[in-house]
């Protein structure tokens, strides 16, 4: 017998022995840091922060004065609180769609049906993450606003993966779950004068409806990949239902509504000092926005990637950055 026909050849032991070093060397860390998307923390973290600055910058009564190491501490407080409850929803999203992800050709690589990950792990992980982000919520102590909210905003957040399941608002409430995390900032820094006065916190609030139309643009935009599985499968989604040219005019009448909202924010709130800083800023986003829309297309979805993770997080990152800098230095 030919003692090639028994033993493979050097370069196939060669190709097969790095892929099991590379397995070997994709540490479990890294396996749930892929498994929640970490770097796709990128699109609320920002404007929690600028929560955080707008909540700082707003006059304090004195009767509500607080120490800078109580600030620091709840600074450190809403760092904790967004990456647990990010991660959380995330790790529940793998865990209920894990055989949606099996099924569908664009997502069957996913850790679960993968077998990177087990369901048990994936779970304990959940578990983990929900026990951490209670934790957060005392650091706001005696602020007891977190704390009582807490299960109410994890049920919310977890639930958008459910959702799909039986209405094509899912993109709404995917962005109203994003939307939940400048609210839950101001409400971290300043839930004492919130629990008093509670128009306090619309600053947070309009900032959030900015927020949740332009989270369920993108996500329309970015669910157009899943237009035929969708139907198949019978999932609920705006382009299952009203196809990819009327999701994608969905999607820029939102972030039209998203241009808005952001310009009347100066406006609503004086008090928060914005000024050429912010605008300029907003009319960088006016055109990363129309850029969005002029590469993605009906015939041509290639460049989806680009539109959801590139742009969004320039958008985030930059508007969040030059906004804060206005809001507190200018």
């Amino acid at each position: 017998m030919d003692s090639t026909s028994t033993h493979p050849a050097p370069s196939e032991t060669a190709r097969t022995g790095d892929a099991a070093t590379t397995a070997l060397q994709k540490s479990i860390a890294r396996r749930f840091l892929e498994l929640v998307r970490f770097s796709h923390t990128i699109f609320a973290l920002p404007f929690a922060a600028l929560a955080v600055v707008m909540a700082l910058a707003i006059p304090t009564p004195s009767d509500f004065s607080s120490s800078g190491l109580l600030t620091s501490l709840r600074i450190g407080g809403v760092l904790l609180c967004m990456v647990s409850a990010r991660s959380a929803a995330m790790a529940f999203n793998r865990l209920v769609d894990a055989k949606l992800d099996a099924d569908n050709p664009r997502t069957k690589q996913r850790h679960i049906p993968a077998g990177e990950l087990s369901s048990l792990q994936v779970w304990m992980f959940f578990a983990f993450m929900v026990v951490l982000f209670e934790v957060g919520c005392l650091a706001f102590w005696p602020n007891w606003l977190p704390l009582a909210l807490s299960l109410p905003v994890l049920a919310w957040i977890c639930g958008y993966s459910l959702a799909k399941r039986f209405t094509a608002a899912a993109h709404l409430w995917l962005g109203i779950a994003l939307a939940l995390s400048p609210v839950c900032a101001w409400i971290g820094m300043r839930g004492e004068i919130v629990a008093v006065s509670p128009a306090d916190v619309l600053p947070s609030v309009v900032l959030a409806v900015a927020i949740a139309v332009w989270v369920t643009g993108f996500d329309i935009i970015y669910a157009c990949q899943d237009e035929d599985y969708d139907r198949a499968a019978g999932l609920f989604s705006v382009p299952a239902r009203f196809g990819t040219s009327g999701a994608l005019r969905i999607a820029a009448g939102l972030h039209l509504v998203m241009l808005c909202v952001l310009a009347a924010l100066p406006l609503l709130f004086p008090q928060l000092s914005l000024g050429w800083l912010y605008w300029s800023a907003w009319a960088a986003v006016a055109a990363l926005v129309a850029r969005q829309h002029w590469i993605v297309s009906p015939q041509d979805l290639r460049r989806v990637g680009e539109a959801f993770f590139t742009i969004n997080a320039i958008i985030s990152l930059g508007f969040c950055t030059a906004a804060a800098i206005d809001c507190a230095l200018l």
